[in-house]
């Protein structure tokens, strides 16, 4: 019995060890990228100190803050384009959570004719790519002035208009709360409102964050879609198109270790997000994924 033991708790170290070493060596592949960009950033631009473009190193020779002080200085539109992603992706946001949330409610608790066809419609239609109504919606917003000068209030307005239609982990985690809970208010006289709002959401905590920090991510990531709205009106630009402007033009090799210091700043919030509400993030998405 002792040997049988013995030989198991042996098993389970080494199968530990190999995962363990697994683990770390998928790590190190999965973050080699980023710690390289974040050494790049670090590596000065101006051809005295350093050669600035493109080299086959990675720890700089001479570290230098040169890069991020040009983000800074008054040479770049580098905060006026952080400005308007981080407006875009606060304003997204903040509507479509609300928008989601109060959707999801409404097809998990309430039943209506249609319903179920509403939401297999909405499924199939999520099965499109985005990319094939570019034309449709640039022409739409060019309509109303919401195209280059207005390209930031244009892409708020196209985020948040179908966002109704992600409401199938936020159902699934709302299918979770009982519902004996809403038909005991009812009894009360509390409205569909109340319920909603001084009831069901104070139990919705980890859906609600991972639903925003989503619709955080989409604007905060875009390039596609903002590059094609806000296409030659530099002041429209978020930091995605801009940095991509950088690296196309004649200067590419002078404008690389910029483009890294950027690409670090505009990780920097996304990064701390996740980093402090981790635990609500992975509630929410296994919550979601109990019920459908």
């Amino acid at each position: 019995m002792e040997k049988k033991t013995s030989s198991m708790k042996r098993k389970r170290i080494i199968g530990n060890t190999i995962s363990y070493i697994l683990l770390v060596i998928m790590s190190i592949v999965w973050l080699f990228p980023f710690f390289g960009l974040v050494m790049q950033s670090f590596r000065s631009y101006d051809p005295a100190v350093e050669y600035g473009g493109m080299v086959d190193y990675i720890i700089p020779k001479t570290f230098s803050l040169d890069n991020y002080k040009f983000l800074f200085s008054g040479e770049t539109n580098f905060l006026l384009w952080y400005r308007n992603t981080l407006i875009i992706a606060i304003f997204v946001s903040i509507l479509q959570t609300i928008v989601i949330l109060c959707v999801s409610y409404a097809l998990s608790r309430m039943r209506f004719k249609g319903r179920t066809l509403l939401m297999r419609f909405w499924l199939i239609l999520g099965l499109f790519p985005g990319f094939l109504t570019m034309i449709c919606l640039y022409f739409l917003l060019k309509q109303f002035g919401l195209t280059q000068a207005g390209a930031v209030p244009g892409l708020i307005l196209i985020s948040v208009a179908s966002s109704g239609m992600g409401y199938y982990v936020c159902k699934g985690y709302f299918d979770t709360v009982p519902i004996a809970l809403d038909e005991a208010a009812r009894i009360d006289g509390a409205t569909r409102a109340r319920i909603f709002l001084e009831m069901t959401i104070p139990l919705s905590k980890p859906i609600i964050i991972y639903t925003a920090l989503v619709a955080f991510m989409a604007p905060w990531c875009d390039y596609v879609f903002a590059s094609y709205v806000a296409f030659g009106h530099d002041t429209s630009y978020n930091v995605a198109v801009a940095l991509q402007r950088w690296i196309w033009t004649n200067d590419y090799q002078g404008y690389f270790t910029r483009f890294c210091a950027g690409g670090i700043l505009i990780a920097v919030p996304v990064t701390l997000l996740f980093m402090f509400l981790q635990k609500y993030y992975v509630e929410g998405v296994t919550g979601g994924a109990v019920k459908g």
